[in-house]
This record gives C-alpha cells, structure tokens and sequence, in this order.
C-alpha cells in the first residue's frame, strides 16, 4: 500500500464521497494538487465523469490507497479527462465523429411543408411532409441528457471572436481549481463551483464580499461597509426595460457600464464552466433579472448577447445565481431572450456549448413552448389544421435546427403513408399540462419596453 507522502499530482485514486441519497461511495478521482497546512496534507481531487464543480480538498483520510495508479512519465498528452497544463484533444475532430453519426430514421422533415391533424388511437397526429432523401443535419441527432456537447447545432470548432466560449486549450492546473472559497452577495453566501479569475491576492481569503447592487468585491465585510456608504446604486446601471410585480430586467451596455459588466462576468465565472472571460465587453449587452423589494432591486440570475452575431446567437452566457435555481427563474430567462428576438423579428438560437444545467433548461423550454402551439392548433370546417416548421420558428423565434432537433429529442416524428406524422400521445399532454401548472414565472410581453438598435453602425457602439 502506498504511503501519504508518495501521493503527487496525477495520481487516481477512489475517494469517499457522500452522493445524492446522502449514501457513501468510492468514485475514481484525479489528484489536481496537494498542500500542506500545520503539517496537514489536503489533496485537491477531480471525481472523474462527475462534474467539476463537485472538485474538492480532501484529506487522507478520505483516500483509498491500496488502488493508488500513479501517473505515467511518458504520458505528456492527457487523456479525455487531461492531464494537468496538458492539451485536449482536437474539438474540430471530436465534432465531425459526431457528425458521421446518422439515426436510421427518415429524413428530416420539410421547414415548409404543411404538417395535419387527425386522430388514431385516441391521439391526434400532426403529419408533416418531408423532401426525401434529405440529409440529417448534425444540429438534428438525438442528444444524451447530461451531453455537454449537444446535438442543437454546434459548430465544428470554438468561436473566438470575442464571444464568451472556451477553448479550453487554455486549462491548466489553476483553473482546474477552484480558487474563491465562499461569496458573500447581499443576504446569500454562495459557495463557487469552478475557477474565477479574480486577483489572486483575493483567493486565499475565507470570504469575498461583494456589493449586490455594482457587485464590486472587497477583501473584508469592514471594506464593504464602508463601501456602501459611498455606493448610491439600488439597481443594475443601465435601462430598465421590462417590470411586472416584483421581476424587473436592466439592459447594460458593456461598453458603456464596464466595471459592472466586469464584475458581472467575473462573478458569473464561478458557476460557469464552459466560458472564457474576456475583458473587453464592448461587443456584449447583459439583461440582469432583479427581484425587488424595499431595499432595492436584487440580482437573480442573467443572460448576456453579442450586439452583432452572424450566427443568430441571441444569448452568450446564462446564468441563474444558486439560491435562485429550481424555481422557474431559468426558464424566465430563456422566455425573455427569445422575445427580445420576436421584437428584433429575428430567430435565436443560445451559443454552444451549454452547461448541463443550461441545457437542461432550454431543452425543457423549447420542448414546452413547441408542445404549446401544437396543442393549440384549431381544426377548420372539419379540415385537419396545418403548421410547417418554419411556422413553428416564426411564431417562437426559436431557430428551426431547434426545432426540428426537440421534436426529435421529444420522439414526435414518425413516418406514415410517405409523410412525416408529429405523434402527440396522451402521455405526452398529460405532461405538457402538469408541467405547464407548475409554470408560474411567465413574461408578459405587455410589459416589455424594448426598442432594438441597430449595431452594424459602429458609432453606435
């Protein structure tokens, strides 16, 4: 058996862990770093195939060393999980094997046919014709549900054009790790998941404080305190473009508001994996969801876009804070995005890719936004109803590769009597209308006072 003291960098080993149903077990995990504190030795572990924002410091005792595997010399490549400060594998390759993958299903249905209604088996059926012998698109496969890489349209290689994805060619052994202890935001102490790039004379500090309202961040709650005697914000900087009961939205410009913007980024980051955080914010506009009360106006959660994108993006990054998630504030969100684009009369697709939460989340939307219209299809004069997918696309603003590609992930797509049929069981309402119950957050788009600029005019910037 190996002693504590052999344990570097590197080496896998089982540690114990409580999981879900507050049971222990004994995954595989990476050793990231190892420090020494009053002669006490903390290990730094990634449970491999888990998420890293459950990475912890652990001590000894939690380590299995009868299956230590030390790490290999010549091994200067990682493997899928990497090394630390060593490269990836090509993303470019990684998609295209994922590309060359085809459903032996039919072919995609049409953007333009019309799709019809009739009824078999006590359930209505919604036909949509397809051209045949059409490719399947990669944005169309069927998706795995916790894939961080899904099938919604990804493009073969990480953007870099000033948006906010990673490449993650730049991963290394610090920002594995993560480096903030504990945020104190306003009455929420919120304990980070991934690494953050604020000054590092920061990160060994037990808590960072910051201000809710210009989030600014101090060294102590002293600091802070004095602080907010100066600060005369009770709300994000910017307009305040949207107001129904307690929710509010603010549009900031990046350019215009770039210590908030900044700051806003810098605390996203910490429960954000698959971002880059670029300080310049010029090309950025943040919607802040705030929740008001007497105080002020509290951030709940964010999305933030690009003034120009060619790619039809209309969110970059999404956040919901931690205290706000499992509470609808995600799907608010997502459904305030997407009318910013019905205004723009434009269709909006979120960048790729997407946490396994954001994933989660916009699969659930699109999925009960495209239910919505289908069910609420009216029959003419005994005629079936018709609807085509760019119909769909039109009325949502999401982008028809969305659409096409949650029909699919919803198993809606059959092929009958040389047509595309959209099959919605009764299983399938049952749950479109418990799900829909318990969706009390919804944006009135009565309430919503957006005008959209037009961004090609750089002085506008």
């Amino acid at each position: 058996m190996a002693e504590v003291g052999e344990i570097i960098e590197g080496c896998r080993l089982p540690v114990l862990r409580r999981n879900q149903d507050n049971e222990d077990e004994w995954p595989l995990a990476e050793i990231l770093s190892v420090k020494d504190i009053s002669g006490r030795k903390l290990f730094y572990v990634h449970y491999i195939d888990f998420n890293k924002r459950l990475d912890e410091w652990v001590t000894h005792e939690r380590l299995d060393l009868k299956k230590i595997q030390f790490p290999k010399k010549e091994a200067k490549t990682p493997t899928k999980n990497g090394l630390p400060g060593s490269r990836p594998g090509s993303p470019e390759r990684e998609v295209k094997r994922k590309v060359e993958v085809v459903s032996p299903a039919t072919p995609v249905p049409s953007e333009t046919a019309p799709a019809s209604v009739f009824p078999q088996n006590g359930s209505a059926r919604r036909a949509v014709a397809a051209q045949p012998g059409r490719k399947r698109k990669s944005n169309c496969l069927g998706t795995d549900e916790d894939s961080q890489d899904s099938s919604d349209g990804i493009p073969s290689a990480p953007r870099m054009t000033g948006s906010l994805v990673s490449d993650r060619s730049h991963d290394d052994i610090v920002t594995r790790m993560k480096n903030i202890e504990c945020i104190e935001l306003g009455r929420h102490r919120l304990k980070p998941w991934y690494f953050s790039p604020y000054p590092q004379e920061l990160t060994t500090l037990p808590v960072l404080y910051l201000c809710e309202f210009c989030l600014k961040y101090g060294r102590s709650l002293k600091c802070l305190q004095r602080h907010l005697t100066k600060c005369d914000l009770r709300h994000p900087p910017g307009n305040e473009i949207y107001r129904k009961g307690t929710i509010s939205f603010f549009e900031i410009d990046g350019r215009k508001n770039k210590s908030y913007s900044q700051n806003l980024c810098l605390l996203a980051k910490c429960f954000l994996d698959h971002k880059t955080l670029y300080y310049d914010t010029d090309p950025f506009l943040f919607y802040v969801m705030t929740e008001h009360d007497c105080k002020g106006f509290h951030i709940v959660g964010y999305f933030s876009k690009e003034k120009e994108s060619t790619e039809d993006y209309n969110v970059a990054c999404i956040l919901t804070l931690p205290p706000y998630q499992r509470r609808g504030y995600g799907k608010l969100l997502i459904e305030f995005s997407y009318e910013l684009s019905k205004v723009e009369g434009k269709t909006g697709t979120p960048e790729k890719p997407l946490s396994d939460l954001g994933l989660l989340s916009y699969r659930s939307y699109w999925s009960q936004t495209i239910l919505e219209i289908l069910m609420g299809l009216k029959s003419e004069s005994g005629e079936r109803p018709q609807i085509t997918i760019n119909e769909i696309s039109e009325i949502t603003s999401i982008k028809k590769e969305d659409v096409i590609s949650t029909l699919q992930y919803l198993n809606l797509i059959n092929y009958y009597k040389g047509q595309y049929i959209l099959t919605l069981s009764e299983d399938i309402v049952d749950g479109h209308e418990r799900a829909m119950l318990k969706r009390l957050l919804r944006i009135d788009s009565k309430c919503l006072h957006f005008t959209p600029k037009d961004w090609s005019k750089r002085g506008k910037w």
